[in-house]
């Protein structure tokens, strides 16, 4: 168990509860979770460490690893995907400003993105932790990814655009695996960082039933102002933000399962729609954003 006397991101000893949530998908067991003062992190209290979160993934219904279409929510999560790893690729491609080139994609689960980039003539290195998702993306596309620990062993300089799509709320190693990603990427390179955004409207109106608290699967639940400062201390920059527009209605339909038992479509559009619509207005308001990241220096 890991409990926090100081900020994971800045080291600030002014941290204090604000809530607690309900782990929905194993166990049932309620968590704490805790605010910096300084940098404005949220981070969740006493979570398993790193030999013993295992089993809080055991679950058939966690997409990234099973690729499950199971159920409404994640039939939808499929209908959208095509489109979603379109966009990513492109985003790739534009940022760094390069058709083709290396890239790293950390917690690749299944290995649909991968696919899509080595599709169009990207070199792809997957690193991912589950050994049911490696399996799979072995069987669905030819992939065989790498564990985690490999991060460290790749040669410094060696890639070009390195990704983590929804994942470095779930790093145990947090400041480990940003300085490392630092010294990996090329001059010129990007580092594409997407995870869910607590001061999003959807955040707001669930509260401590927002599914993307998912307890305690993610360790950190970031603000822009706590990226950006993970970042700066790490010798990064982020040099864009972008919404994720899908998000909203995804982790909507989500939390009103959770907050009610059974899922409210209708609510949940509404509250994902409204999101959306504050995003027009503030783009650092939408449930997810993807952080491109670039040296300082470069």
């Amino acid at each position: 168990m890991i409990h926090y006397k100081q900020c994971p991101v800045c080291g600030g000893d002014s941290i204090s509860a604000v809530l607690s949530a309900k782990d929905h998908t194993i166990s049932a067991e309620n968590f704490s979770i805790c605010k910096c003062a300084g940098c404005t992190l949220m981070f969740t209290q006493d979570v398993p460490g790193q030999n013993a979160i295992g089993p809080y993934y055991a679950s058939d219904n966690y997409i990234s690893h099973s690729d499950t279409d199971k159920g409404f929510v994640n039939r939808l999560y499929h209908a959208v995907r095509k489109r979603t790893l379109q966009a990513k690729r492109r985003l790739v491609q534009r940022e760094t400003h390069l058709p083709a080139g290396v890239i790293l994609d950390i917690g690749c689960g299944t290995g649909a993105f991968l696919n899509e980039m080595q599709t169009n003539k990207w070199t792809g290195i997957g690193l991912e932790p589950d050994e049911t998702a490696r399996n799979n993306a072995q069987r669905l596309y030819n992939i065989s990814p790498l564990s985690p620990d490999n991060l460290f062993k790749l040669e410094h300089g060696s890639v070009d655009a390195i990704s983590m799509w929804h994942v470095l709320e779930h790093v145990h190693q947090l400041q480990e695996y940003v300085v490392q990603m630092e010294k990996l990427l090329r001059p010129g390179g990007r580092i594409f960082i997407a995870v869910p955004n607590y001061t999003s409207h959807d955040a707001q109106h669930y509260k401590e039933d927002w599914a993307a608290y998912d307890v305690p699967r993610h360790l950190y639940h970031f603000s822009p102002q706590s990226m950006r400062r993970l970042m700066q201390v790490n010798g990064l920059t982020v040099e864009k933000i972008k919404p994720m527009w899908y998000d909203a209605f995804y982790v909507s339909m989500l939390s009103e399962q959770y907050k009610n038992g059974k899922g409210n479509i209708i609510a949940a559009f509404l509250t994902g729609l409204v999101s959306n619509i504050n995003t027009l207005f503030d783009k650092e308001r939408c449930s997810s954003l993807i952080y491109v990241i670039k040296k300082t220096t470069t």
